[in-house]
């Protein structure tokens, strides 16, 4: 199981303040930072693994999903965005497959997918 670093409260709080501040656009870095990596976290914790590598540059970065362990050089499963991306497909506020489609979220290798595990939360709007 992965070790939280952010407390439920405080990863919640940045979470609602980033979505107040449009998919954290316009939230301060740091509240965007903490709202990222908190979801990086619960990630995570629910497809506990090592065979796909989820990266937010520069926020953060979490191994997921069971499977093959990698344990040297660039993975072969490695899913990247950007950290508004990240907070839109982790909140239900972006659809996976449409932010695939328009290259907000580039995924490589065979096993490079979230699909059916996001979102992690859903902000009810």
């Amino acid at each position: 199981m992965a070790k939280r670093r952010i407390s439920e409260a405080d990863g919640r709080a940045a979470l609602t303040a980033a979505l107040a501040a449009g998919l954290g656009a316009e939230a301060p870095r740091a509240v965007q930072a903490t709202a990222i990596r908190y979801l990086l976290e619960e990630l995570a914790e629910r497809a506990p693994g090592n065979s796909v590598e989820v990266r937010v540059p520069p926020f953060g970065a979490v191994q997921c999903v069971e499977g093959p362990r990698h344990t040297r050089g660039t993975p072969p499963n490695v899913v990247e965005m950007d950290g508004a991306t990240w907070l839109g497909v982790a909140t239900g506020e972006l659809d996976w497959d449409a932010a695939v489609a328009a290259a907000r979220i580039v995924a490589s290798g065979s096993r490079a997918t979230l699909d059916g595990l996001l979102p992690l939360v859903r902000t009810g709007r």
